[in-house]
């Protein structure tokens, strides 16, 4: 079997810390259960020793090899008899090659006659896909939740789903985590003056409401709309932002063109000064160079997903807007509460 390269995801190498402010990092305790494993694919393997840090156990040993023509191939190397098992792996650039792993993961874990399975997605691709926009599209979401259950997952755990009306595309119970937990905890530290969250469109309003709430800040909505084909968005601003310190908050940042927009907006009303948060860095294409040409002070992400090498080096800069927040204790709770059976909806409370 002639094969191109190896990632085994058991293998201890030294990487660059993936995020600027980090989880609580003494573990609970060492663990001695032998039923309960996480395996990760090699999206975000960082992410993956973070969780498995927090929760004071080893990382699951499997290979992930690829022919010479890009095809999969994955070998569970340990047994899982009867284990609850934990697959950890967002579907992020290269979505296709991150998508397969983690069906090809599952589907070895299956046939190793694991007891459970439960597909730990922090970032799930073709999210945006969820309803037929066009005439003879695809309901891609639905699909890629399809696939996830034939290839076995008896459970998922996605973090900040594009809408949450996505969850009823599953077949199987599915724990909606929110990484808005640690991204209030960094701006309340931060004691912004004056404070309002503000939501990019109509879509995000839940989202920005609960924020707003959980910070005691006022709340402001962005409407935008599109004039004709390939004229930019006129923004109108719903809600006083004059004078007053703004915090766009979001679920993903692509190529940051609406974001970067909705700051310029909320300077032209009278914003002092803006800033944003996502869950997910995808941040894609010019994103970077916008952010950097922005009146946006700083963009506080979560490390969902790696960072592309051009977002790590503006990070690493001086003056840098990018900063990285961990959320491997989140998610760690949050798998110990499966496997505990016990609640997850007490982490966001």
């Amino acid at each position: 079997m002639a094969i191109a390269t190896a990632t085994t995801t058991a293998e201890k190498t030294e990487k660059k810390p993936m995020a600027d402010e980090k989880p609580e990092r003494k573990p609970q305790r060492e663990r001695k259960d032998d039923k309960f494993k996480i395996f990760s694919g090699t999206a975000n393997e960082p992410l993956a020793d973070e969780v498995c840090h927090f929760l004071g156990m080893p990382r699951g040993q499997a290979q992930v090899t690829r022919f010479a023509d890009g095809e999969c191939y994955v070998q569970i190397q340990e047994n899982v008899r009867g284990c609850d098992v934990f697959v950890m792996q967002p579907t992020c650039r290269p979505v296709d090659m991150h998508l397969m792993e983690l069906l090809l993961l599952i589907d070895a874990l299956k046939r190793a006659s694991a007891r459970r399975i439960t597909a730990v997605i922090p970032y799930f691709g073709y999210a945006r896909q969820d309803r037929k926009d066009k005439p003879r599209s695809p309901i891609s979401s639905k699909l890629v939740a399809d696939l996830l259950t034939s290839a076995g997952a008896h459970r998922a755990l996605i973090v900040d789903l594009h809408t949450p009306q996505l969850q009823g595309f599953f077949n199987i119970p599915v724990d909606h985590l929110f990484a808005s937990p640690v991204l209030v905890d960094h701006f309340r530290k931060l004691n912004l003056p004056n404070l309002t969250v503000v939501s990019p469109d109509a879509g995000g309003v839940e989202r920005a409401r609960f924020f707003a709430k959980k910070i005691d800040a006022a709340l402001a909505i962005v409407d935008k709309r599109r004039v004709e084909m390939n004229v930019a968005e006129v923004m109108h601003v719903i809600g006083d932002v004059d004078g007053r310190t703004c915090l766009i908050i979001d679920d993903l940042i692509d190529t940051a063109g609406t974001l970067v927009k909705t700051a310029a907006a909320l300077k032209e009303n009278g914003a002092i000064s803006v800033y944003a948060c996502a869950s997910h860095a995808v941040l894609s294409g010019p994103a970077v160079e916008n952010i950097a040409n922005s009146v946006i002070q700083q963009v506080v992400v979560t490390n969902t997903i790696p960072l592309t090498a051009e977002a790590d080096a503006a990070r690493s800069e001086k003056g840098g807007k990018i900063t990285v927040l961990s959320i491997a204790g989140l998610i760690g709770r949050a798998i110990q509460a499966n496997h505990e059976e016990t609640s997850v909806s007490k982490l966001f409370m």
